[in-house]
């Protein structure tokens, strides 16, 4: 399963590093040795990022390269922002039709779509 977790300038670190930390972990521990979880960070451009503290990340992939993305995290920060971007809010999972992305923190993108919280 794919974990992609969105990050973006002034995100807060701990709520990146935390689910990066918890899939990656339960892929390396899972007893059949198949890791189930392919975790990564994306954001919109592909480039740096500065989270909270001006902590430096550099993100695996941009909204243009990215594997199918199973499970989408938008982490806290100062996201109210990010989710009134179009990019963002319909982000294209890689499952040929795009997903709507609200304000809440996990989204399968496979499952449903959801519009805009308002």
């Amino acid at each position: 399963m794919n974990i992609g977790i969105y990050i973006y300038d002034e995100a807060e670190v701990l709520d990146f590093s935390g689910p990066f930390e918890v899939f990656s972990t339960a892929s390396r521990l899972s007893e059949d040795n198949k890791n189930p979880f392919s975790v990564f960070m994306i954001s919109q451009s592909g480039h740096k990022i500065k989270g909270r503290g001006g902590y430096s990340v550099n993100p695996s992939y941009g909204f243009d390269n990215h594997p199918k993305i199973d499970v989408l995290i938008v982490v806290g920060g100062v996201h109210t922002h990010e989710l009134t971007k179009t990019p963002v809010i319909s982000l294209d999972c890689g499952y040929g039709k795009r997903s709507k992305v609200g304000s809440f923190c996990m989204y399968r993108c496979v499952s449903f779509s959801r519009s805009r919280l308002a």
